[in-house]
């Protein structure tokens, strides 16, 4: 029986680029692939975009009110894994549709993005993906100060935020930047907003 993994971590610590490894590998073992990614990210419109320069062409572009069982019959003969980018941006639905993925129509279904928002709350997708996924993997990155960092933090003209709507795409307007933090420097920055 096929696995639901959800690869998580904060911000840069290379989500997009392990993603597009694995689809790298399965490409050069001529195994067929589904890579999804949710329309809320329209940072790289419909291509996945690391920070460190790679970029590939997604092929489902997929709303957070579409269903995905539309495509269960083409998967079912022909898919060898289904990759997920910005996976916290899915709906409970989407979720649990690719659990029943790996478990009814046994494809592999790999899931990376993001714990928490910047308010250090769960995002819906995030949620549902720790109840059901059957591995969790933390991806490490690390905040300015050299500490493991687990936190996303929003800076709005380089000053730390927890004001605005949950979802805010880093590169739609200039002055929106995320960066990962220790518990420590979240904590701190939080403490210091005026």
């Amino acid at each position: 029986m096929a696995k639901l993994y959800f690869r998580y971590g904060a911000m840069n610590c290379g989500k997009s680029s392990a993603l597009m490894q694995v689809a790298h590998n399965y490409d050069e073992n001529n195994r067929k692939i589904v890579v999804i990614k949710s329309s809320i990210d329209t940072k790289g419109d419909n291509y996945l975009e690391s920070r460190i320069g790679l970029k590939r062409k997604v092929d489902i572009l997929i709303d957070n009110d579409k269903s995905l069982s539309n495509y269960f019959d083409e998967w079912k003969d022909n898919v060898s894994c289904i990759l997920v980018d910005e996976s916290q941006f899915l709906s409970t639905l989407q979720v649990n549709e690719l659990w029943y993925v790996s478990k009814i129509l046994d494809i592999p279904v790999i899931c990376y993005g993001l714990r928490t928002d910047f308010r250090s709350n769960l995002f819906e997708g995030s949620k549902r993906l720790l109840e059901v996924a059957d591995e969790l993997e933390e991806l490490i990155t690390i905040c300015e100060c050299g500490k493991r960092a687990k936190f996303n933090a929003r800076l709005i003209n380089g000053k730390f935020t927890l004001d605005g709507n949950e979802i805010l795409i880093d590169g739609a307007k200039d002055d929106v930047k995320y960066v990962p933090m220790c518990g420590k420097c979240y904590i701190l920055n939080k403490n210091n907003i005026n």
